[in-house]
């Protein structure tokens, strides 16, 4: 005999995520815990957000990390990117002002067990979102970042960096972060 799911509204999701301990993310009545990150994911992410932050100082777009939630009103997806950017003013679900509407940009570090969710079914969520201009999904595991931007069609265009010695650039944000500084700090195997 299966024990049936339990389904919550997304008025019930918000009451319980702002008052645990750990992180969900909701779609369609159910909630997934989110999987527990390895060092080397969070130092890419961290080194990643410190210099695209510190490149933003001053201007109309900062960044935010993986505490922010995101709401995607299209589809009810409610879930925890990475690293967000900011441009202009946020928009958020409620007063709370703990649910994003509005990033412009979007980076997910990939991991072996969310690598195909982020490239798949989250990466349609987020296509949904007219704000997001930038997609990009940062390997932890080689020196390579890849870089999907909306176009004026609405169709996205990949642009692939790699190498230590390569340069990534955001198309739509004054950005430029070598590899080697969103890479500081890790070892690669060389199987």
């Amino acid at each position: 005999m299966s024990i049936p799911k339990i389904r919550l509204s997304p008025t019930e999701y918000l009451h319980q995520e702002r008052t645990v301990a750990f992180k969900s993310e909701y779609y369609a009545g159910e909630t997934f815990a989110m999987a527990g990150v390895t060092h080397q994911h969070t130092r890419v992410k961290d080194n990643f957000a410190r210099e695209t932050g510190t490149q933003l100082l001053g201007g109309p777009c900062y960044v935010l990390t993986s505490d922010m939630r995101v709401k995607i009103d299209a589809s009810g997806l409610y879930t925890y990117p990475d690293i967000v950017v900011i441009c202009g003013q946020p928009t958020f679900e409620d007063q709370v002002f703990d649910t994003l509407l509005n990033p412009s940009a979007i980076v997910e570090v990939l991991s072996d067990s969310t690598e195909k969710y982020d490239r798949g079914v989250k990466f349609g969520h987020y296509r949904r979102v007219p704000a997001i201009r930038e997609y990009v999904l940062v390997s932890q595991d080689s020196p390579l970042i890849e870089r999907y931007v909306r176009q004026t069609d609405d169709s996205w265009l990949l642009t692939i960096f790699s190498g230590l010695d390569g340069q990534f650039e955001f198309s739509t944000i004054k950005v430029k972060i070598t590899l080697a500084d969103v890479y500081r700090g890790i070892s690669f195997d060389t199987k």
